[in-house]
């Protein structure tokens, strides 16, 4: 039976992927974790929004593909706690112009780095895009990539099941409907106070998506970050055969269209008969994560339709169904994630672990288990040099 004692050893404050991913591994350590989450679990109004992700190895740093490949044992043990089909793998598809570099990176330069690591993958022209994938009317010039082990993650399920297995937990409780509002430091121990009470415990894991700063405010630093609500809309197939991988398209932006999308495949979790496409663009990004809307920008959405249109076949061009989600995202050219330690201004920063910004769903599992060692052992066997940049991006209030 669960302790309803306030004192802990480990709060994380976040409920979303990365706060129970966090937990799940606590478990296995045997801390005794505290689960806070401002809303309720498995919402819609944070960057857990939405039931699909992509999973995928390409990308233009050797370890970032690390990370990716490391990922893999992590999905499959948490694959064993469900019967849902937690990666739904139908590969990777990268192509457009060669020299355009995206928030996702460069094709050839991941190309370099899948060789580096002797990951396998088949290069692509413009005409074998079209004639094995389904697409049409691509320039001449294009080139691609496809890597077999790329997957659409059911992100709903991946969620609810590491929640399932907290619940059962006899380490991990879980609160929700449940804001931080106050943090103080006394003695060796964090005070954390919510609506619900006061808990206190000797280490924090501070992992809100997108509302990262509300929390860090409280210890009187604050992110550089900007805020994207990014849209997404279904298409429905007039082929009922026809099946897409995950792909990504890289092209130059042409005035206001952003111009790079990317997509799904159709997936029995998340209306079958419809093909997901999505911009990876905002045409104005957030000034603060409570202006979140669930209703796409109508312009985002024409440059989606209007490029659907023009480039894949057996859909019907009219979106059907629509959603957005909410991402932080640190001013890094690249977008990466920011794994770190809260800076030495604030004390006991060394028992603040913070995850902020960027795309991590596909490594939702493995994250948790590394937040969970930084919290425990203040290290983990995974090089995070490339993610510490709170320095950088987490200024003094």
């Amino acid at each position: 039976m669960k302790s309803t004692n306030s004192t802990y050893d480990v709060i994380v404050i976040g409920g979303g992927a990365m706060g129970q991913a966090a937990a799940y591994h606590l478990n296995k350590r045997k801390a005794k974790t505290l689960v806070l989450e401002q809303y309720t679990f498995l919402n819609q109004l944070g960057s857990s929004a939405g039931v699909s992700r992509q999973y995928r190895i390409p990308y233009p740093d050797e370890y970032m593909v690390q990370m990716a490949l490391d990922s893999q044992p992590f999905w499959d043990e948490l694959q064993s706690h469900t019967d849902s089909t937690l990666l739904d793998k139908v590969g990777t598809l990268w192509f457009g112009d060669p020299t355009v570099q995206s928030t996702e990176g460069n094709i050839a330069e991941a190309e370099k780095a899948m060789k580096a690591l002797g990951v396998p993958y088949t290069s692509l022209t413009s005409k074998e895009i079209e004639d094995q994938y389904h697409f049409k009317n691509l320039p001449k010039d294009y080139k691609g990539l496809f890597q077999a082990d790329g997957a659409s993650i059911n992100f709903k399920a991946t969620i609810a099941t590491l929640l399932q297995a907290n619940k059962q937990s006899e380490y991990v409780n879980l609160q929700e409907e449940s804001p931080v509002i106050a943090i103080k430091e006394i003695g060796d121990e964090f005070q954390i106070t919510t609506p619900k009470g006061t808990f206190t415990a000797n280490k924090l894991v501070i992992v809100p998506g997108p509302y990262v700063d509300s929390v860090i405010n409280l210890l009187d630093f604050t992110i550089e970050a900007t805020y994207w609500n990014m849209s997404s809309a279904y298409f429905k197939k007039t082929d009922p055969s026809i099946q897409y991988p995950t792909w990504f398209v890289f092209q130059n932006a042409i005035g206001d269209n952003g111009n790079q999308f990317y997509g799904f495949p159709g997936v029995s979790w998340d209306h079958p008969e419809y093909i997901r496409v999505a911009p990876d663009f905002v045409m104005k990004p957030l000034e603060d994560p409570k202006q979140r809307t669930p209703i796409p920008n109508p312009q985002e959405l024409a440059y989606t339709t209007e490029w659907v249109e023009n480039h894949m076949t057996g859909l019907d061009p009219k979106p059907f169904f629509t959603s957005t989600c909410m991402v932080a995202l640190s001013n890094i050219p690249k977008k990466e994630l920011i794994i770190d330690f809260a800076p030495p201004y604030v004390p006991k920063h060394k028992d603040i672990v913070i995850y902020a910004t960027g795309w991590a769903a596909k490594f939702t599992p493995y994250l948790g288990k590394i937040l969970s060692d930084l919290a425990i052992d203040g290290h983990t066997d995974f090089d995070i040099s490339p993610f510490k940049m709170g320095d950088t991006y987490f200024k003094s209030l």
